[in-house]
């Protein structure tokens, strides 16, 4: 073995110990509820939540009932600041009977991921699902992207992925996803971290060699991790409109949301068919259940033009709930919308209201439109 190789172990040993040790401090005092795989035509809703706006009770409250899980969004290495956010949030989440999608953003860098972050890490995650809250732990998000600090270096995320999975998979309570962006649009030219024409990244994203990266490149496979490291599978995948750069407040096309699952989404002068399909390479071929991670329609608030927001939403969420999704797509367990309203880098300096809930005029509709065999809090109830 050399050098690198060794190094690497040693790591792999580190974690190991460090999570051994924090899982045996609260083993006679835990109090774990299970996360299960829903039963057959059912799925969790779930709700990715501003929590600088919003509130567990507050969202509960409009909706008439507590989501199954609810999303948060921390640097990683967490601050000292946001350690003790989520802490208070766990204890709302335990007093709703609900879980915590925890997404981990390593803002500075997969580098900045080491033994001893993940070794805090698992002290953390240990504390939260003993207050019995399962917590399901999106590591590095959207890495197929080419916007965010981690993005587009595979080697690099698979091994630190599988490093935050040891960790995650010693705590029970807690489980791992693998999300990346949809991959329509992809390789996604012009972010700050596309991969560069002749390094090792490029190359390993390259695959079928014909020295570009384009969409007949695959999206997804250089960046899976492998079966043991991974619980569930997800995608982020949202309607933004028609025709990149959005602007435009845009109903979306019938069909759209299942053939982004698919790679079959094709409208007007947008083919997006080269996309691989999915659903049934990792969800059915790996025999994992799938997650819409974070999903809603875009309404451009500077916009006077154009569809109404309910038209659009409406849409959408319709496509989310069909009955007959749940037919074509058994193993679809999760749907978590993004309740946020926040100014997006494209269309350049505009507010985009993704939000389904704070509205009178789109609140109703959405209560009523969603279905039963979304399972809502409390779980283990």
């Amino acid at each position: 073995m050399n050098r690198e190789g060794t190094a690497r172990k040693v790591v792999v040993c580190m974690v190991a110990l460090a999570v051994a040790a924090a899982s045996l401090a609260f083993a006679f005092t835990e109090r774990r509820v299970p996360f299960p795989v829903p039963d057959d035509g059912k799925a969790y809703y779930g709700v990715q939540l501003d929590w600088q706006q919003d509130s567990v009770e507050d969202y509960a409250s409009r909706l008439g009932a507590s989501p199954a899980m609810y999303g948060r969004y921390v640097s990683f290495p967490l601050t000292p600041e946001e350690e003790k956010a989520v802490g208070e949030e766990v204890a709302e989440l335990a007093a709703a009977h609900s879980a915590m999608m925890l997404t981990l953003e390593p803002r500075n860098g997969l580098a900045s991921v080491t033994p001893e972050v993940l070794a805090a890490f698992s002290r953390e995650l240990t504390t939260w699902t003993r207050k019995g809250v399962p917590v399901m732990v999106r590591f590095a998000h959207e890495m197929n992207g080419s916007w965010y600090p981690w993005g587009q270096q595979p080697a690099l995320f698979i091994e630190k992925f599988r490093q935050v999975a040891a960790a995650v998979h010693a705590v029970p309570g807690s489980t791992m996803l693998w999300s990346p962006n949809e991959g329509g649009g992809y390789p996604f030219p012009g972010g700050a971290q596309e991969a560069k024409p002749g390094t090792a990244a490029f190359s390993a994203l390259d695959t079928n060699g014909d020295g570009k990266l384009s969409m007949d490149d695959d999206p997804y496979s250089p960046y899976w991790p492998g079966d043991d490291a991974v619980d569930w599978v997800g995608l982020t995948l949202y309607h933004f409109g028609d025709v990149y750069p959005w602007g435009e407040n845009e109903i979306p096309a019938p069909g759209k949301l299942a053939a982004k699952i698919t790679g079959t989404y094709k409208i007007g002068l947008v083919d997006e068919t080269a996309v691989p399909d999915f659903y049934a390479t990792y969800a059915e071929g790996h025999a994992k259940p799938f997650a819409i991670s974070e999903t809603a329609a875009f309404y451009n608030t500077a916009r006077t033009d154009g569809a109404a927001a309910l038209d659009i939403k409406s849409a959408w969420w319709k496509q989310m709930f069909d009955p007959g999704l749940s037919t074509r797509f058994p193993l679809m367990k999760l749907a978590m919308w993004f309740e946020y309203t926040k100014e997006e880098t494209v269309p350049t300096n505009q507010v985009i209201d993704w939000r389904a809930t704070a509205d009178p005029a789109t609140l109703a509709p959405f209560r009523a439109a969603v279905p039963p065999r979304f399972i809502m809090a409390p779980l283990g109830g």
